[in-house]
């Protein structure tokens, strides 16, 4: 006998097929019901037996589509209904949305033989997508995820799209982002002042690059800035105009095998650069550059190279006619938001482009490309960037939210902010450097769209400690407004909730060794902490070492200029001052002293030790973007690790009580010994691993999870694994970065672990 049976999916569920795949297994089963979207999910309302019923059930769940992730379900008997066939009825909004946001997704590769098809209608469209790819949240207005709520809806379907759009059985079934050459997406072009509108001559792109043109062209996210990777000239141009002397571009290639030819490549990299996200990756490159990119220029001289494969169809078939890679980087200047509205680009991109490739898409909020890191040896994975095609979804059923409504508004360097909401976690994309004003306009439109969208109600606010930051003074600015409880979580304990959380750790039974090191943040005690050892037990977090204090001056410009953490470092050793004085004017170093002499405040940061050494060893002093010194250090001692091995200075040596003056008292001797510069780099990161082991013993811990921005060091890690004996278990952040982006997490972590006394 029949019965009314009720089917209700949570995740992420819509813009991915999801029901057009129960249409379609419906009728396999020959059922008669309905499917929907509403705010809280898919529902699925059908008659059948019971067994069929739950064969029914289990087919779904085993076949779900493939950008789909689904995070619940429920069948369920209801009042009985009769029906007689299975429709897609119309999506339900009436209720307060519930589901997670499909992020962005890279071009199919079903769409993308269409796109090379002389037969097929869209072949050579630059806009073609399906129900399996292409942007879904940069073009969100509301929820649910329908044409008339995203962008898409100023363009009117053709009769084919039409039909494609309304036909079940098609692959484009739903797709909100259905259009072909007949009811296009227009590309306009801006060249010398003018635009041309309705613009379709892409092989007028690729001259432009040969010329030596810089190019603007809107993506997904925001517009990319490129040019020709092999022309040393025009990437000086764009360094001088886009005001990044030194920071490393991000190139595009065509396809894998010419990424082959400049850089070393695995299987873990090649899957990553073909996956949904398609990220940015960071490749070992080759002593030769077969495909002629200028390297030096485009790298600055590191042994990595951001590489990534085309995501959109306009970056494929521009890809495919030039055949050869561009630099393709973030279109804005250095340290502001990308720029993705089309009347900014106008204004601000034109004088850094020659040339400027627009569409009439809109974009909601933008988005710049992630960033993942395959560590040599042992192929660990490090998020250095989440951002385009992850955001703003993170998924993880082991975290009891419990309809707790908390926002965390981040850290300052790597801006992002978190909330849940409807037991589910919601984390921005990457936002930039909120020093800018750019970035804290971007940070307010992002969380205005994505708390419009979702309309949480917030309950607790998680905040850092820092007074200066405006991610700080944004959450405080709310609790007033709202009056909403507001309390704040050191720096680093959120970096190492933000682990513990990522691996599950926080119901632990286990002493769990928390390794925190980066930069900057403010400390418990008023300092600047960077370097710290805690302790996680019973959900408390206990700081039970450090690397040692130092003096910390000149706040930002000591985090600028290296030559100054060498100068606080060294102060105890007379012996340095011939090396350091000849990096500092009369002038500087007497008043550089006195600061010495008078200064309260003290520092923690392997950041800023990363620094010291860089500058004692290599006379990189000045850094002209974050972390500059300590890439180039890293890539010194990986030079030197790949020929040789060494010695860590703690091979002989107990736990130095003040672990800052014994390392640096050591490299010192070396350098009055005339020991190789890259051998001394290799032995400073062999002792950071011994050091960190060493802890561990001491305090008879065998858990040790990591995090903070100096662990995005790639040859650390490996070392910490090679290293690692069999009894300890080692924990390195997952879907987040170690950097600062993975600071809401953790205060989101706070904020559910402390909630009932907050309240």
């Amino acid at each position: 006998m029949n019965t009314t049976y009720h089917i209700h999916f949570k995740g992420i569920v819509q813009g991915v097929g999801f029901r057009p795949f129960v249409y379609k297994s419906a009728l396999q089963f020959q059922l008669k019901g309905w499917v929907n979207n509403t705010n809280d999910g898919v529902h699925i309302c059908f008659n059948a037996t019971n067994t069929v019923a739950k064969n029914f059930y289990g087919f779904l769940l085993d076949n779900l589509p493939p950008l789909s992730v689904v995070t619940g379900h429920k069948l369920e008997k209801v009042k009985n209904e009769k029906f007689n066939d299975f429709k897609i009825i119309e999506s339900d909004d009436h209720i307060k949305p519930q589901l997670l946001i499909t992020p962005d997704v890279s071009l199919c590769e079903d769409c993308r033989k269409e796109l090379y098809d002389p037969s097929n209608r869209r072949y050579q469209y630059p806009f073609i997508t399906c129900t399996n790819c292409g942007p879904r949240y940069s073009i969100i207005t509301a929820l649910p995820y329908d044409r008339h709520n995203t962008t898409m809806e100023k363009f009117k379907m053709c009769d084919i799209c039409l039909e494609e759009y309304n036909n079940p059985l098609e692959r484009r079934h739903f797709s909100q982002t259905n259009s072909c050459p007949d009811c296009s997406i227009k590309m306009q072009l801006y060249e010398n002042g003018k635009i041309t509108y309705d613009f379709d001559d892409l092989n007028k792109i690729t001259e432009f690059w040969r010329q030596g043109k810089i190019i603007a062209i809107k993506g997904i996210g925001g517009y990319l800035l490129t040019c020709d990777a092999t022309n040393e000239h025009a990437i000086q141009t764009l360094r001088r105009r886009k005001k990044r002397p030194g920071k490393p571009f991000a190139v595009m290639y065509p396809d894998i095998r010419e990424i082959n030819k400049d850089c070393i490549i695995d299987d873990a990299e090649i899957k990553e650069l073909h996956s949904n996200h398609a990220p940015i990756v960071l490749l070992r490159l080759r002593k030769q550059h077969k495909t002629g990119i200028a390297g030096q220029q485009i790298n600055n001289g590191l042994n990595r190279l951001g590489v990534m494969l085309p995501y959109t169809p306009l970056y494929d078939l521009l890809l495919q006619k030039f055949k050869k890679p561009v630099i393709a980087t973030s279109g804005n200047i250095t340290n502001s938001t990308i720029i993705y509205q089309d009347s900014v680009a106008l204004k601000e991109l034109s004088s850094i482009a020659d040339i400027i490739l627009m569409n009439n898409r809109d974009i909601v909020i933008p988005q710049d490309d992630g960033v993942v890191l395959f560590s040599a040896s042992n192929k660990h994975k490090t998020v250095i960037r989440r951002s385009r095609g992850k955001a703003p979804v993170y998924i993880n059923p082991e975290i009891k939210i419990n309809n707790k409504c908390i926002l965390a508004t981040g850290s300052m360097l790597k801006s992002v902010f978190g909330f849940t909401h409807q037991n589910n976690i919601y984390i921005s994309q990457y936002l930039g450097n909120t020093e800018t004003y750019e970035a804290q306009e971007n940070y307010e439109t992002t969380f205005e769209h994505l708390s419009g969208i979702l309309k949480p109600d917030f309950d607790l606010i998680v905040t850092d400690k820092h007074p200066g930051y405006f991610a700080t003074n944004f959450g405080k600015t709310i609790s007033k407004k709202h009056n909403i409880k507001r309390i704040e979580v050191q720096h680093h304990k959120a970096h190492f909730l933000s682990v513990l959380g990522e691996n599950n750790l926080l119901e632990s039974s286990n002493k769990i060794l928390g390794v925190i090191w980066d930069g900057t943040g403010l400390g418990d005690d008023g300092n600047i902490w960077g370097g710290e050892f805690f302790v996680y037990e019973n959900h408390q977090i206990s700081r039970i070492k450090h690397i040692g204090e130092f003096d910390f001056i000149l706040a930002d410009k000591m985090v600028r200029e290296p030559r100054i953490s060498a100068l606080a470092i060294c102060r105890n050793f007379p012996d340095a001052n011939d090396l350091l004085q000849q990096k500092f004017n009369p002038t500087e170093w007497n008043v550089y002293q006195n600061l010495l002499k008078n200064t309260k405040l003290k520092s923690t940061s392997t950041g800023r030790l990363f620094d010291a050494v860089a500058s004692l060893l290599y006379g990189y002093d000045i850094q002209t973007y974050e972390a500059e010194a300590g890439m180039k250090l890293e890539k010194h001692a990986t030079d030197f690790l790949e020929k040789h091995s060494t010695k860590s200075y703690l091979q002989n040596h107990d736990i130095p009580e003040h672990f800052v003056s014994f390392i640096t008292g050591e490299i010192l001797k070396d350098i009055k010994r005339n020991t190789g510069k890259d051998e001394i780099a290799a032995k400073f990161h062999l002792t950071l691993t011994d050091y960190i082991r060493k802890v561990s013993d001491y305090f008879k811990i065998d858990n040790i999870a990591f995090s903070g921005g100096v662990f995005q060091n790639s040859l650390l890690t490996d070392l910490l694994i090679d290293s690692c004996p069999e009894e300890k278990n080692l924990y390195f952040q997952k879907e987040f970065s170690p950097n600062d982006e993975g600071i809401p997490f953790g205060q989101l972590i706070y904020g559910l672990q402390n909630y009932k006394n907050s309240i």
